[in-house]
């Protein structure tokens, strides 16, 4: 990558950082702009080489991916979930599951001669959300905090729990077409490693954390950094056990957020903020070498199995979890819309990619056209729809006085695209 091409997407971050705002009101997300400007240095500027690239890409695939794993587990503490544990459950113990299955079926469906572990691989890579496409809905105070709550911690969630599916399906896939592999029964190997490999690490840093602030014997300026590297060891260190680097980084946050206590704040967001930038990089990187294989695939096929994944495949399920659960019909209708897909998806699509090489185009093709509907659809609709579901959740009856009053937990993508996230509470809509 040359230094004019270096030169050129930093002054891009350094022009979004100075009219986001204003950007961010007209609903031009920063997936919308970034995606936008990759495309523009690939094809428009040709400053961006695709096969020079691949390298690049992988890695800030995979260190974006560790960062925004350990980032939202970590910012997701037990007493969050407990405030509205059985939405939680309904959404992330069935509604997600049930996510995965409908669009590896869907798959295997429509596209003539895939294959299962190909099918779920697409499923499960686009099942995860990303809030951050939708982020004038997390961002406005007339939408019932219940309601962001509820979508912003099954967006910083459903990833880490997506992941393990997706590394299972890529080995399948990679031992399937001869590639080579592990296989699938390897690759739960490697998922378990990883999950003791996370817990045992995180535990540790936590408390050697909650110490060193006690006693002051760390700098306070250098705890962000410190915990930035941290997520970086965890996933170093589980490789180099044979153990799976992302799901170690996962369960490492959860456990570092419960054992670093409430100080720990200050220091996830520096992990919080380190992620955002490397992820405007990641979706520009996306724009300049994926939307090209998406539109070189994109059939009617492809089209359409995007449309189902970002409605029917999302929406069923979520309805589905939601009965009973005493939420009103345009609410489970908001919530099972407002599930974009986004990072988590786009990073699974380029992993695949280059694991499986040639035999993961197909699959990257679909995932990636998925994602860029997404980008633009999710982004222009969030404001106009968060204020027409606002007006009407304002005509709807107050929570009970005894319903959880826990603000919802900062999600790093939220602080990212909106810094000064905090608003005052508004009435809960009901009660799980």
């Amino acid at each position: 990558m040359s230094a004019a091409t270096i030169a050129m997407i930093a002054l891009v971050v350094f022009v979004w950082g100075l009219f986001s705002a204003r950007l961010g009101r007209a609903d031009l997300s920063a997936p919308i702009i970034f995606v936008t400007a990759g495309l523009l240095f690939s094809h428009g500027l040709h400053v961006v080489d695709p096969e020079q690239s691949r390298e690049i890409v992988k890695l800030l695939a995979e260190v974006t991916l560790v960062w925004v794993l350990f980032a939202d587990a970590a910012r997701v503490g037990v007493r969050d979930l407990r405030a509205d544990l059985g939405m939680y459950a309904r959404l992330l113990a069935v509604g997600l599951p049930l996510t995965i299955a409908a669009g590896a079926l869907l798959a295997v469906w429509l596209f003539d001669g895939m294959g299962v572990w190909p099918a779920l691989l697409i499923g499960a890579a686009l099942a995860p959300t990303d809030a951050a496409l939708g982020a004038a809905v997390m961002t406005d105070p007339a939408v019932p905090d219940r309601v962001r709550r509820i979508i912003n911690v099954e967006s910083g969630l459903n990833d880490g729990i997506a992941t393990p599916v997706v590394m299972v399906a890529i080995a399948g896939a990679a031992a399937a077409e001869s590639v080579q592999g592990e296989g699938p029964g390897a690759a739960l190997a490697d998922l378990a490693i990883g999950l003791a490999v996370g817990i045992v690490a995180a535990l540790v840093g936590g408390w050697a954390m909650r110490i060193a602030r006690r006693r002051g014997w760390g700098s306070e300026d250098f705890a962000g950094p410190a915990v930035l590297a941290l997520a970086l060891a965890v996933y170093g260190g589980a490789l180099w056990l044979d153990g799976n680097g992302f799901v170690a980084a996962f369960v490492a946050g959860i456990a570092f957020g419960n054992a670093a206590g409430r100080g720990d704040a200050k220091e996830v967001f520096y992990v919080e903020q380190t992620a955002g930038l490397v992820s405007l990089l990641t979706w520009l990187l996306f724009g300049a070498l994926a939307v090209p294989i998406v539109f070189a695939q994109a059939d009617w096929r492809v089209v359409g199995y995007a449309v189902l994944s970002l409605t029917v495949v999302r929406m069923l399920p979520v309805a589905l979890v939601l009965i009973g659960a005493k939420l009103s019909p345009p609410t489970v209708a908001f919530i099972g819309w407002f599930g974009p897909r986004g990072l988590a998806s786009i990073i699974f699509a380029l992993i695949g990619l280059e694991e499986l090489g040639d035999d993961g185009e197909f699959a990257a093709a679909v995932i990636g056209t998925a994602v860029l509907i997404s980008v633009f659809a999710h982004g222009l609709s969030a404001k106009p729809l968060a204020n027409r579901y606002a007006q009407n959740a304002a005509g709807t009856a107050p929570a009970p006085p005894d319903a959880p009053a826990v603000p919802h937990p900062p999600v790093r993508r939220l602080l990212h695209h909106h810094p000064n996230a905090a608003h005052p509470r508004q009435p809960d809509e009901g009660n799980a």
